[in-house]
């Protein structure tokens, strides 16, 4: 399997951390893309339009996008262990990783606001918005930070790529200070041998 990929990418680190949990991620090849909203990647492009990472080749040659369908591809590929295959469980652990995903998109506009964007075209208020996005969403989590525990899964999953985001490009926000619960779950799964293998601080 070929997977293209950036580092820093939130969603990337998503998929690379449940391939580590499946024991999966020696068999995927990284291919180093550039992911851009406005100079797209034309790699990226040949196997996906919308020119957005991550994008995985699986073994038969298949293009799978986005993170979540690659990553339940990875669980199907891995005996099903990161997402429940039906019931409550199923739904609460994909509402999870919607909110956390959610956390990541805002943020990674963000980014390319401050970052790609001129800055005479900035708008603050827009930016504004997409910061407040990730705190709501935030305090979502540290509510019910206790129904975390030592779940493994793509819930738990996005939310540690997600928090792993925020410390690499937001360490300003200092998010821990208003969501101790959340901290102290980060604390333990942050050291997993799956998150530390793809932390962006490593680059």
């Amino acid at each position: 399997m070929k997977l293209f990929y950036a580092l820093a990418s939130p969603f990337v680190r998503k998929c690379l951390v449940a391939a580590h949990e499946l024991g999966l991620r020696d068999r995927i090849e990284l291919v180093s893309a550039v992911p851009s909203p406005v100079n797209r990647d034309a790699n990226v492009v040949a196997h996906n339009p919308l020119g957005k990472i991550p994008t995985l080749i699986t073994a038969d040659g298949v293009t799978l996008y986005d993170s979540r369908v690659i990553c339940e591809f990875l669980d199907d590929l891995g005996g099903r262990r990161l997402l429940p295959a039906a019931g409550p469980r199923r739904w609460s652990v994909l509402v999870d990783q919607s909110l956390a995903d959610g956390i990541m998109d805002a943020a990674v506009l963000g980014r390319y606001e401050t970052f790609a964007r001129p800055e005479a075209l900035r708008w603050d208020a827009w930016l504004t918005g997409q910061f407040a996005k990730v705190d709501s969403s935030l305090n979502e989590f540290e509510r019910r930070a206790a129904a975390l525990g030592d779940r493994i899964d793509v819930g738990t999953i996005a939310l540690g790529a997600a928090l792993g985001y925020l410390d690499f490009r937001y360490a300003s926000l200092a998010w821990r200070d208003r969501h101790p619960l959340l901290a102290q779950w980060f604390e333990t799964f942050g050291a997993r041998d799956s998150m530390k293998a793809t932390s962006p601080f490593t680059a």
